[in-house]
Parts: structure tokens; C-alpha cells; sequence
């Protein structure tokens, strides 16, 4: 480990991975600390996995300069990384005479956005895409750029094409304290370790208040914001073509009905603000909501079985743009305010640190090589390692079935235990390989799945389905 690090980024969520993604392309020692056990484990991965073109963000704010430029990167970026996308397009349905009324104030934000191939449709065009709509539409707003991507696979990425670039990763490190020591280093101290930095970056997600305070700054106050979803079984799937998107209001996007990479069918979210950054279990009032929504855009979805809930939270503030702001005084940037949209615009945003950082005095001298990655394909859309005939040949654990819902084998397994950021709990296999997440939830394959982890990595069976409670 390093004394003293360049560069602390503390949180990794996907903006904090794509920071230190970033970051790992110049010549910097940089360390990324991480509360929790495994990158990736809070709003990032609890999100409606939409890749947004950023097409409804108000115009000329930070939010949709760096929508914008992120949507660039990233369409490079998920190619070369083999990060499971689907380029569906979205489909904005108006159920009203006033929501019909707002489609060209979307359609003119949308084109001041930049995002210029947007258009509307009518509602004979909006049946034609969508036959299993229910009746009622008046019209609707094409977006040909939306999409949906693996929230799971795009942190993992990032991290690990960090790891490969000489990024230290520490898990298990929740930030207790921070001080600036004599030298002009700031020290992080956690629980029972500690480093030092010349530079920091807060991309600590719900908890970027918390931190920033401990910097003696008081921008914003994040207030977290529940989201409750549904996940209906892989049946479902042919009932849609789009991302099917309400018209947005001030406070959400609204509820959504929209496919998943890996063959399910989504249904959500609420919007809820809650005094608990911790609470993230669903309600039967939230559900029920999503459901009587879902029934009203979709009447056959709720006849399908539901393979399983969730509820992620967004980082909200009372601002209604991202709080990133520059102390050069301190060699310290505070990204915060990011809310729902940290998954599309997440290399706009890590490209905008890194320019911040540059303007406090780091030198940013790009190294002579920058390890590529790519990431196990765990979408519905590709191919997977089961049906790789020359993957099974060359191994034949790529052909022994673990989880029989999700088709994930043996050797996917051992490659998440043993890859650069390594899974170390079954929710960390469970988000590298797809392995308990199916039908069945775990009940036919989580006792092998708890055994193979356990042999692999020397932990105790009894402990890592304590984890697995928690998570």
C-alpha cells in the first residue's frame, strides 16, 4: 500500500469507479475506498438501468452538459468493455389532452439538448410499435437513443479496468474522519485504517452531505429518495419493444415499463423522500402504486408472474442540478446531487473531475499504455458461456450449469471469485454472473453457490449467508 496517494476518491458507486477509471489513464497513485464490501453496492446497483441520452434534462444546466458528453464516451466505452446494452429506443406515451399539450415543449428541450433525432409519433404510430398498450393513448415522443445497459457490469468495469491501471481498491472502509495534516496531506480515517492523499474526490453517493461537511462545507443536504420497482418473470418479455417512459415530472421521470438485459420486464419506479439513508425495503403501498400504474399502461404485465421487488435510493437534494463543486483551497472536489441519472452521465461527470483536479494543480500526463478490460457477457441478448461451444472445449466448467434460471455456470463462477475486483459475497456473484437472481431466487442452487464461494475464498458458509441477509 501507498503512504500517501495522489488521489483518494471515496465511494464506489459507478461515479466513483468511472472517477477512478478516469483518473488511471495518468500517471497517478491513486487509492478508491469503499464503505462496503464490494463496489457498486448502493443506488448504482438498485437503479431503473436505463441508459438515458439525456434527451429531458433542462437545458443548459451542468446535469445535461454532461449527459451529453457521457452518452459520447460511453457509446465507446460499453462496446470495448463488453458491458451488456440494448439499443431499444424510448417511447414517450401521453395518456392526456395536457400530457398530449407537453410533447413539444419535450420535443424543443430535447433538441436544445442536443439529442436532435427525437420526434413525435402519432397514436396510430404509438399502437404500431407498442400493440399491447392499453387504450387511451393520444400520442407519443420517439427517443431512438435510449437504451438499457447492465447497472451491474458498468461499475465492475470501471473498477477493474481501474485495478488493471494500478488503482489501489479498499473495501470495508467507511469514512470516519477527515483531517488535514501539517504537510498539506489530508488524512481518511476509517474504522481501523487510515491513508493519506494530496487530493480528494467525495463521490459518496447518499452520504456526499456527510462528507462534504467534514470538509467544512454545506452546499446541499442529500435527501434520499425511494424508488420501488417490480421485476416480472422472462414471459413478459415479448409484451414490449421500447422503453416505455411517462412524461416527466419535477419531481420523477415517473414509473416506467421497460426491459432488462438479461430477459426480464421492469416496472417502477416510486418517489418517495425518506429521513433513513438505510431503508431500502419495499412497502405495499409503494408496490401497489407501481402496480395500478403498470395495469393502467400494460394491462397484460400484471398478469405475468413477478419474479422479484426492490427499491433503490436516489441521492436528492434541494437543488435541482448536481452539486460539484471545486475547493482548490483544499485540493478537495465535492461531486454530489447526482440522483438518477449517475449511471448515463458517469464518464461526463469523471471527465469534468478530472478537469476540476487539473484546474487545483494535478498533473495530469497521461501513462504510456492503458490497459484495455473486458467484462464476462452476462445480457440476454449475446451469447453466453452455455451455448460457447469453444469456451466449453477449452473448459469444460463453462458447460456445468450451477444456477439452472439463469443458465450460469461453474466456470463464470470461479472466473467472478477470482477476477482483479473479485467477489467475495453471494451478492457479489450474484451481480457478476446473474447466478440466485432467477425465478427460483436461490431456492434450487444457493446452497452450491454458498459452498463453491466458501471453498474459494475460506470463508465460512455460516457467514456468508449473514451477509447475504443484510444486503
Amino acid at each position: 500500500m501507498q503512504d500517501i496517494y495522489d488521489v483518494a476518491i471515496i465511494g464506489a458507486g459507478v461515479v466513483g469507479t468511472a472517477i477512478a477509471r478516469e483518473l488511471s489513464r495518468y500517471q497517478l497513485n491513486c487509492a478508491l475506498v469503499e464503505a462496503k464490501p464490494d463496489v457498486g453496492m448502493g443506488t448504482s446497483k438498485a437503479s431503473t438501468a436505463i441508459w438515458h441520452t439525456g434527451f429531458d434534462a433542462k437545458p443548459n444546466t451542468l446535469e445535461s452538459q454532461l449527459l451529453h458528453r457521457s452518452y459520447e464516451l460511453m457509446e465507446t466505452f460499453v462496446s470495448e468493455a463488453g458491458v451488456p446494452v440494448e439499443r431499444l429506443g424510448g417511447l414517450l406515451v401521453a395518456w392526456s389532452e395536457e400530457q398530449q399539450q407537453a410533447l413539444p415543449g419535450l420535443l424543443a428541450r430535447a433538441h436544445q439538448n442536443g439529442v436532435t433525432d427525437v420526434h413525435t409519433v402519432s397514436a396510430e404510430e404509438v399502437y404500431r410499435l407498442e400493440p399491447n398498450l392499453n387504450a387511451g393513448a393520444w400520442g407519443g415522443l420517439y427517443v431512438p437513443g435510449e437504451s438499457i445497459i447492465c447497472t451491474f457490469t458498468l461499475p465492475l468495469a470501471y473498477a477493474t479496468q481501474a485495478v488493471l491501471n494500478g488503482t489501489e481498491l479498499r473495501l470495508n472502509f467507511p469514512v470516519r474522519q477527515i483531517t488535514t495534516e501539517a504537510d498539506g496531506t489530508i488524512r481518511l480515517q476509517s474504522d481501523d485504517d487510515r491513508l493519506r492523499c494530496r487530493y480528494l474526490v467525495n463521490a459518496a453517493g447518499l452520504y456526499s452531505d456527510e462528507i462534504n461537511r467534514m470538509l467544512g462545507h454545506h452546499e446541499f443536504t442529500v435527501t434520499p429518495r425511494r424508488g420501488e420497482l417490480i421485476v416480472f418473470d422472462k414471459f413478459a418479455r415479448n409484451l414490449i419493444n421500447h422503453v416505455l417512459l411517462p412524461i416527466p415530472t419535477a419531481i420523477t421521470k415517473g414509473v416506467l415499463v421497460s426491459p432488462t438485459v438479461y430477459g426480464n420486464v421492469l416496472l417502477g419506479p416510486t418517489a418517495e423522500d425518506l429521513d433513513d439513508k438505510t431503508n431500502t425495503a419495499t412497502s405495499a403501498a409503494g408496490l401497489q402504486m407501481v402496480w395500478e400504474k403498470g395495469q393502467a399502461i400494460l394491462p397484460q404485465l400484471v398478469a405475468e408472474e413477478v419474479t422479484a421487488t426492490y427499491a433503490g435510493l436516489r441521492a436528492a437534494t434541494e437543488h435541482s442540478d448536481y452539486q460539484i463543486h471545486l475547493h482548490a483551497d483544499q485540493n478537495y472536489v465535492c461531486v454530489g446531487g447526482i440522483r438518477s441519472t449517475g449511471v448515463s452521465a458517469s464518464m461526463g461527470i469523471a471527465e469534468y473531475v478530472g478537469g476540476l483536479l487539473a484546474e487545483a494543480g494535478l498533473p495530469l500526463t497521461p501513462k504510456a499504455a492503458f490497459k484495455p478490460v473486458k467484462m464476462p457477457y452476462i445480457g440476454a441478448a449475446g451469447i453466453r458461456p452455455y451455448q460457447n461451444e469453444a469456451m466449453i472445449a477449452a473448459n469444460p466448467d463453462y458447460g456445468r450449469i450451477v444456477c439452472h434460471c439463469e443458465r450460469v455456470t461453474q466456470g463464470e463462477l470461479l472466473d467472478a471469485i477470482h477476477s482483479p475486483v473479485p467477489a467475495r459475497t453471494l451478492d457479489g456473484l450474484r451481480r457478476r454472473t446473474r447466478v440466485l437472481q432467477g425465478r427460483c431466487q436461490g431456492f434450487n442452487c444457493q446452497a452450491g453457490v454458498v459452498d463453491l464461494l466458501a471453498r474459494e475464498t475460506g470463508q465460512e458458509p455460516r457467514r456468508l449467508l449473514a451477509l447475504e441477509g443484510e444486503r
